[in-house]
């Protein structure tokens, strides 16, 4: 059974601290909605190490399984589906490639402590998959352009 997040805005925070923190309480997180910015989660210091050591536990896990021996690897392959269903629409040697990459990725945030990369990593390969599962799209971004457009302006100088 999963326990619900509370949220509440962040002015109660500020305003109302001593009652708002006490929600933690009564919930894991708190999700502080603000106006004008980012909304933020809040957790006592004891959860988030806890969270992380959930995560650290499974990356390692994850990477001695698909290291361990070489059929393992196929047992990764064999459950990335059911993981995340998008990986149907990648090609074959497209879905080693992110299994090799997922494993590699988590080891690496993990001996840093920074999770960022590997959800960046996710919905790179999320977007792959869904350029191959449109024809259209997969047909016009791999096609062959006979001309060069030229150099590519440096984006910090596009305002």
């Amino acid at each position: 059974m999963a326990i619900e997040n509370g949220a509440v805005n962040f002015s109660e925070l500020v305003n109302k601290n001593k009652q708002t923190l006490a929600r933690l309480k009564e919930s894991p997180r708190l999700l502080l909605h603000r106006r004008d910015g980012e909304d933020l989660v809040l957790t006592t210091a004891a959860r988030a190490e806890q969270d992380q050591t959930v995560v650290s536990a499974a990356s390692r896990m994850l990477a001695a399984l698909a290291r361990r021996e070489p059929g393992r690897m196929e047992l990764l392959l064999n459950i990335l589906p059911e993981a995340f269903p998008w990986v149907g629409f990648l090609p074959e040697p497209d879905v080693h490639a992110f299994a090799v990459e997922l494993v590699d990725t988590m080891r690496a945030a993990d001996s840093v402590g920074n999770s960022a990369s590997v959800a960046q990593m996710l919905i790179a390969w999320q977007h792959t998959a869904e350029v191959h599962s449109d024809p259209v799209l997969l047909a016009a971004l791999t096609r062959d352009h006979d001309e060069d457009y030229g150099p590519v302006p440096d984006p910090r100088d596009v305002v």
